[in-house]
C-alpha cells in the first residue's frame, strides 16, 4: 500500500491556503451575479489599516463575480471639520441639526473628499469604481425630516432628509458593467436643496430599491451577542423571529435594540439577509462571506434559510 508523502512545514502552509480557497469555492459560485450593499460607517473611515484590507475585500468581491454598492457616512470627519471651522455641533434627539453652515460642510466633506477618495483608493487596489454625488449623478432623492418632540410637537432638524426614491436604474447599469458605485449619505429634496441623510438609512433605502441579495452593515461591533461580555457567545445566524424574541428576552438590548430593528424593517422591505460585521477586523468581509462560519451575525427573513454549499465542494476539502 502506498505512503502518504511527507510534506515540509512550507507546503504545510500553503496547504491550507489551498483548503481555504477550496472551501470558499461553494460561496464563490453561489454569490456570483448577486447584489450586495455596503454600508460603511465612520468608525471603520477612522481606522485607515482596517479600511484598507475592506476597500481591497470589495476589489476581490466584484473580481469574483458580485455587484457590490457603496453607501458611506462620514460622521467623524465631518465634527472634525466643523470644529475647525468654529462650529458647536447640535443634536436632536441624536441626530446632527444641519443649518446652512453644516450643510456646506457635509457636502464638501463627506459628498465630494471623502466620496471621491474612496473611489480613487479602490481603483488604486485593482478595482473600478464611479462617485455618484451632487458632482457628477446623483442617485439619492428625498424630503425633509422631522421628529415628533415630547409633547407631541414637531422638532426641525434642518436640512435633514429621509430618502423617498432611488435611481436604481443608473446604479444598475454601473455595477452590472463590474464598477463599484460609491455613494454618500446625502439626497436631493423636490424643491432642489441637498438633505443630509443618516448613512444606515441612506444604505436600507439602496438595498430596498435594488431587491440586495446581502446588506451589510460594517460596525465597531462583533455582532450579536449572548453575553454583552463574552465575545465568545457570538451568535452566527438569526431569523427575523429568533430577533424579535432575543429583543423580548433582553438578550438584545440597550443601543443594539434600534440597530437590530433597523435591520428587521430592511429584511421586511424584500432585502434577502442582514450582515452584522466589525468592520475593523482584517479582511472581514471576506470572513464573513466567503467562509461557512462567519465572523459576524447574519439575519435572515423567516422564509430565508442559510444553505451550506454542495456537499461535493465539502468533500473536496481534505
Amino acid at each position: 500500500m502506498p505512503t502518504k508523502p511527507t510534506s515540509t512545514r512550507a507546503q504545510q502552509k500553503a496547504i491550507q491556503k489551498a483548503d481555504t480557497l477550496i472551501e470558499a469555492l461553494g460561496w464563490i459560485r453561489r454569490f456570483r451575479d448577486t447584489t450586495t450593499v455596503i454600508k460603511l460607517g465612520g468608525s471603520v473611515l477612522e481606522h485607515p489599516d482596517a479600511l484598507r484590507h475592506l476597500l481591497l475585500d470589495i476589489v476581490f468581491m466584484t473580481t469574483l463575480g458580485m455587484r457590490v454598492i457603496v453607501v458611506h457616512g462620514g460622521g467623524k470627519a465631518i465634527s472634525r471639520a466643523m470644529d475647525s471651522a468654529g462650529i458647536e455641533p447640535r443634536f436632536v434627539q441624536g441626530r446632527r441639526y444641519t443649518d446652512e453652515a453644516t450643510l456646506a460642510i457635509v457636502e464638501r466633506v463627506l459628498a465630494t473628499d471623502l466620496n471621491h477618495e474612496l473611489v480613487a483608493r479602490l481603483e488604486e487596489y485593482g478595482g473600478r469604481a464611479m462617485s455618484l454625488n451632487f458632482l457628477s449623478t446623483n442617485v439619492l432623492f428625498g424630503e425633509r425630516l422631522t421628529l415628533e418632540g415630547p409633547g407631541g410637537e414637531s422638532l426641525d432638524l434642518g436640512h435633514v432628509g429621509d430618502v423617498t426614491r432611488v435611481d436604481r436604474l443608473t446604479i444598475d447599469n454601473l455595477a452590472y458593467a463590474g464598477q463599484v458605485p460609491v455613494i454618500p449619505s446625502m439626497a436631493l429634496g423636490a424643491d432642489g436643496h441637498k438633505l443630509n441623510v443618516n448613512a444606515d438609512t441612506a444604505a436600507t433605502a439602496v438595498a430596498a430599491a435594488l431587491g440586495a441579495d446581502k446588506l451589510v452593515v460594517l460596525s465597531d461591533i462583533p455582532g450579536v451577542l449572548r453575553d454583552v461580555n463574552d465575545p465568545e457567545s457570538l451568535i452566527h445566524s438569526l431569523s427575523a423571529s429568533e430577533a424579535r424574541r432575543l429583543i423580548a428576552d433582553g438578550t438584545i438590548a440597550a443601543g443594539m435594540i434600534p440597530k437590530i430593528e433597523g435591520c428587521l424593517e430592511t429584511l421586511a422591505r424584500g432585502v434577502g439577509k442582514i450582515h452584522i460585521i466589525d468592520g475593523r477586523l482584517r479582511h472581514s468581509l471576506l470572513l464573513e462571506i466567503y467562509t461557512t462560519s462567519g465572523v459576524g451575525t447574519e439575519i435572515v427573513r423567516d422564509d430565508v434559510r442559510t444553505a451550506v454549499p454542495p456537499a461535493s465542494t465539502a468533500a473536496a476539502v481534505g
